[in-house]
């Protein structure tokens, strides 16, 4: 089975096992497609009406069109809150104003935990979470550590688990068991594999670059240092994809080269294999919806790899839902943060 065959089939729904989900900024269902393939049920919450309206039209569960606040009333019989707080305070992409950032969505995801209780939650963020926001960084666990959680996190690579693209994230993970991190995959999923029947078959004009566009990239890439171009090459994962390298001709776009030698952007369809979506799922909006709800998604099969974790931890014996961790102690480690019983 090759790379296109596995995402469309291993992402479809499964039977139902029992759990039940909610995704708080659930953008176009990147997370909630894998917990679904796992025969978890999903709602979820997402302001965007496009990325809502794509997230309606591909999964069994529902999307709410709402902006989330801290007064919006969430049913509290979910097992597993799933969320992805909008990362733009904490990108090294962005400003990083981080706690100040009025797109800060931390105090609302902290208030759902704390109204629903549910068995485990997760969330995913950019890296830069741990850097010049690390102290606010800890006083989120510390928050939700309150609450009676043993708390984990890691950085995970996506591309170590079959997506075809270098693209690291922050998971935290708080659960009253023992939750393990899926094992890393000894292949790697190239670009070739992911998009190369694509390539020559779907040009679209409009995204073959210029004679002028390619000297700005040629610029770009001498101020910027580059010892290669930052070409997609077939034999290697792609870049980490991005709202703005994918959605707008810049100098650090993502692109193909033609056999003919010309480059283009990639296509819709492209940048969603390369987040390892599924080609039954279709995405709504205009061409620059799509592309942002693709570079904000947590790619499906991570999320999917992420879901098994999720019900080994849920299903074991160990687990019990009725016990509370008293009076945390907090220790910080470097790959993992946790929450232990005093």
């Amino acid at each position: 089975m090759n790379y296109i065959e596995y995402i469309n089939a291993a992402l479809q729904p499964s039977h139902p096992i029992g759990l039940r989900a909610v995704d708080l900024f659930a953008g176009c269902g990147g997370i909630s497609l894998g917990f679904e393939a796992m025969g978890i049920a999903v709602d979820g919450y997402e302001m965007d009406p496009k990325a809502a309206s794509t997230y309606n039209h591909n999964l069994q569960g529902h999307c709410f069109t709402e902006r989330l606040t801290l007064a919006t009333p969430i049913s509290n019989g979910y097992d597993i809150v799933l969320g992805g707080p909008p990362c733009q305070p904490f990108s090294v992409g962005g400003h990083q104003k981080g706690a100040e950032d009025d797109r800060n969505g931390f105090p609302v995801f902290i208030n759902a935990i704390r109204n629903i209780q549910p068995k485990l939650w997760l969330f995913e963020n950019v890296r830069g979470m741990l850097y010049s926001n690390r102290g606010y960084f800890e006083h989120i666990v510390a928050e939700l550590g309150e609450l009676g959680y043993r708390i984990e996190y890691r950085i995970l690579n996506a591309v170590n688990y079959g997506v075809p693209q270098n693209r690291e994230r922050l998971f935290v993970v708080g659960h009253r068991s023992n939750f393990n991190y899926p094992p890393p995959l000894t292949k790697t999923t190239t670009v070739g594999e992911a998009i190369g029947d694509l390539i020559d078959t779907t040009i679209d004009e409009s995204k073959i670059l210029t004679p002028s566009m390619d000297r700005y990239v040629l610029n770009y890439e001498k101020a910027s240092k580059c010892v290669n171009p930052r070409d997609l090459h077939l034999n290697k994962p792609a870049r980490t994809l991005t709202c703005r390298n994918i959605a707008a001709p810049t100098g650090d776009m993502q692109r193909v080269r033609l056999s003919d030698g010309r480059r283009r952007r990639i296509s819709i369809r492209e940048a969603a294999r390369l987040q390892s979506f599924p080609d039954w799922f279709t995405f709504h909006g205009t061409e620059t919806q799509q592309y942002y709800q693709i570079g904000n998604a947590v790619p499906p099969i991570l999320a999917l790899h992420l879901a098994k974790s999720v019900v080994q931890c849920l299903t074991s014996n160990e687990y019990s839902n009725n016990v509370l961790l008293e009076s945390p102690l907090l220790s910080i480690g470097a790959q993992t943060m946790i929450v232990f019983e005093q």
